[in-house]
């Protein structure tokens, strides 16, 4: 017979029975409330977005990694259901943390998103309930915040319920790693908590990783995107070098990753972006200054990196000036909106700093994303524009920010009359030379242009 919360629970998970709650239905939670669904699992999805809700209960999907015909699915089978009600945690066995945690102006950690979170757990959570958070933030936060609000209801965490983090490790636009195959790092408070949260991710996923302490699954997650954003700082001041020198960083970086061992590959670019690469390690460096540790290499790449839109439009001004042109007044096209290819997620994208700096220095500016059909845009919107043949040809210079697969580059270099290529997708196309400058090639300063074709 079973007699404690935790083997009651352990229960539920080995059989399907558990109702799970996934707060946070964004590009984190409604890609684990799709995988626990197809285990058995009924899950609740609340968010405070009526129109992200509505979209869902729909059979919509604004998640690029989450066909619309898989949630429809879900949602006619009753295993999904969508609400702005948080009263429906009242019923979950299972709590999915899934909130933003962006960053302040200050670049301070802002955490009121899992404190929102927690305030609503507090108020309807029932014994034999599963705490996990999956949001990324500093070293601490799952014991420091969450464990004494939910502790202030009286209930005592490995006993009554139980807390974790595991950390998401989510990479949009990913053909080959997505949540189901991408093992789950998982630190729970005590023994037990981790054991309880294991057993629902090896239920929901490939495989699941037990750590120490919830700390511990902290630090994996920022250990990861601090190594590549460190290591891309590195190949961002590599460019630079490489510009400065007269030679190709793509060449270089090519021929190294031809060793077999001690090396890989990282690339340039015109900036990073999205949620977790820009923002991550600065949540370990705040956390380190706390205690009177100033984490350098984390400094250093994060500077490297946020100077590279300024540095390209340096570039481009100086391309244009090469050819008689003064950077004020000329028709600039973007293309690519997107932080990165074959998807449509804008946060922390570069192409929003490059549409900005070039903008401020007088350019007129358009851009083209197949994947981005409009912005808000100073208090407005932007629409993307069509690349027509005409576009191409009236463009003083045509700026490469995001790599889709789905542009034309024989037809794009064809009709431009000048090409900056920040991510190096014109390496096919030698004889544009002429016309066709990369970031990182060492072109603008080992040559003068002297016209115009």
């Amino acid at each position: 017979m079973l007699k404690t919360t935790a083997e009651v629970l352990s229960k539920k998970i080995e059989d399907s029975s558990a109702r799970v709650c996934v707060i946070g239905m964004g590009y984190v939670g409604l890609p684990l409330a799709v995988e626990a669904c197809k285990v058995g699992f009924v899950v609740d999805g609340f968010d405070v977005s009526q129109k992200k809700v509505s979209i869902l209960n729909s059979g919509g999907s604004d998640v690029d990694d989450i066909p619309a015909s898989t949630v429809a699915r879900l949602i006619e089978s009753k295993l999904l259901k969508n609400t702005t009600d948080p009263s429906v945690m009242k019923d979950a066995d299972i709590i999915l943390i899934c909130v933003p945690t962006p960053l302040n102006k200050t670049k301070d950690p802002d955490v009121s998103y899992i404190l929102d979170a927690t305030e609503n757990i507090v108020k309807f959570i029932k014994p034999g309930t599963i705490v996990v958070l999956e949001s990324t933030t500093y070293p601490g936060t799952t014991e420091e915040l969450i464990l004494p609000m939910i502790e202030s209801t009286g209930l005592k965490v490995g006993q009554d319920f139980f807390l974790a983090f595991s950390p998401e490790r989510v990479d949009p636009g990913n053909p080959v790693y997505q949540t189901k195959n991408t093992p789950k790092v998982v630190g729970g408070v005590t023994p037990e908590c981790t054991r309880i949260a294991v057993a629902f991710y090896e239920k929901t996923i490939d495989k699941a990783i037990p750590v120490s302490s919830t700390k511990a699954a902290e630090m994996v997650k920022l250990l990861e995107n601090t190594f590549r954003s460190v290591n891309i700082g590195l190949v961002n001041e590599l460019a630079l070098m490489c510009d400065r020198l007269g030679v190709d960083v793509w060449e270089i970086i090519d021929a190294a990753a031809t060793k077999p061992f001690g090396f890989m590959p990282f690339y340039p670019g015109p900036g990073l972006g999205g949620h977790c690469i820009p923002i991550d390690p600065h949540y370990l460096s705040w956390k380190l200054k706390s205690l009177n540790y100033y984490a350098r290499f984390i400094e250093l790449a994060g500077e490297i990196n946020s100077n590279m839109p300024a540095y390209v439009v340096s570039q481009v001004a100086e391309l244009l000036n090469n050819y008689g042109k003064a950077i004020r007044g000329c028709k600039i096209v973007l293309l690519g909106m997107a932080y990165k290819q074959d998807i449509s997620d804008l946060r922390e994208s570069p192409s929003l700093d490059l549409l900005e700096i070039l903008e401020s220095k007088g350019a007129e500016v358009v851009y083209n994303d197949p994947l981005v059909p409009s912005i808000h845009w100073k208090n407005g919107e932007l629409k993307s524009v069509e690349l027509t043949d005409e576009l191409l040809e009236s463009a003083d210079l045509v700026l490469i920010s995001t790599k889709h697969k789905t542009y034309d580059w024989d037809r794009i270099v064809k009709k431009s009359r000048l090409v900056f290529d920040g991510r190096n997708a014109l390496k096919d196309y030698p004889e544009f030379s002429d016309k066709v400058f990369k970031l990182g090639s060492g072109r603008l300063h080992s040559s003068v242009v002297s016209h115009l074709k």
